[in-house]
């Protein structure tokens, strides 16, 4: 009998030194839940768990380079997009997944957990007009929601607002993560048209939540690459992290990186 051949996620992103965030995560989190991770790396980071200390841009015709040879030889079953860092970036990324017909999770990274930015102002602009309506589903902290929407976020409700204003840019789904809304409970928003599902989960006291934006995505990537319905795929990537929080191994003297082996240990 043949072995079923796992999905395969492109990632595209920074890579993390500390391992918690970026290529490093998501490989993880790809791997965890059963599928085969390729990657573009877009920046290496000097990072740890007290924040970015240094970025150092991989050259624009590399990054479009890994992408054009992993998907000629190796394909993709979806794609993820994470930390981009500027302008020319944004466009060559877009310019190369012009024919992708896979779904693309785009998580926009703009703000490190330590307060960096790694995303030029100049970059947003770009990164509406011509990543955003390629997404399948783009999945937003609330700083990001609001930096794409134009609308202010003080409660769950508008975090739904923010995610439809998002819809309309062209998006054909978004997540919107409400982490950042203070509170005991957290509210996750899945926005698509004609509908706004809500999670909501009761917060958990840890200061290790490094990488929980860059994990999600990967988690819904490699669902939706494994040709679960949109709504499962979130719930699992939820679930995924989640767990993966509360498995943190506490490394670092800042924000650590999660337990993204959790389901080894079950």
């Amino acid at each position: 009998m043949t072995k079923p051949r796992p999905a395969r996620v492109l990632i595209i992103a920074g890579s993390d030194s500390g391992g918690g965030a970026g290529i490093q995560a998501d490989i993880k989190t790809v791997t965890m839940l059963g599928g085969y991770a390729a990657t573009a790396i877009t920046a290496v980071t000097v990072q740890d768990t007290n924040g970015v200390h240094d970025v150092h841009p991989v050259p624009v015709s590399v990054i479009a380079a890994q992408i054009e040879a992993v998907l000629a030889d190796i394909g993709a079953d979806a794609i993820k997009i994470g930390m981009l860092g500027s302008q020319a970036v944004v466009e060559a990324v877009a310019g190369a997944l012009t024919d992708v017909s896979v779904p693309i999770v785009l998580d926009p990274v703009m703000v490190a957990k330590g307060g960096a930015h790694l995303l030029r102002p100049d970059a947003v602009e770009a990164l509406t007009s011509l990543l955003v309506p390629m997404a399948d589903v783009v999945t937003p902290n609330i700083v990001e929601a609001e930096a794409l929407s134009g609308k202010k976020i003080r409660s769950p409700e508008d975090a739904r607002d923010a995610g439809e204003a998002i819809l309309g840019l062209g998006a054909k789904a978004v997540l919107v993560k409400g982490a950042h809304l203070k509170g005991d409970e957290i509210s996750d928003w899945l926005v698509t048209p004609g509908r706004a599902k809500e999670w909501i989960d009761s917060r958990i006291a840890t200061k290790h939540t490094h990488g929980t934006g860059c994990t999600l995505a990967s988690a819904l990537a490699v669902g939706l690459a494994q040709k679960m319905p949109l709504e499962q795929a979130a719930w699992r990537a939820r679930d995924y992290v989640r767990q993966a929080i509360l498995a943190a191994p506490g490394f670092g003297a800042g924000h650590g990186p999660l337990g993204h082996g959790w389901p080894l240990a079950r």
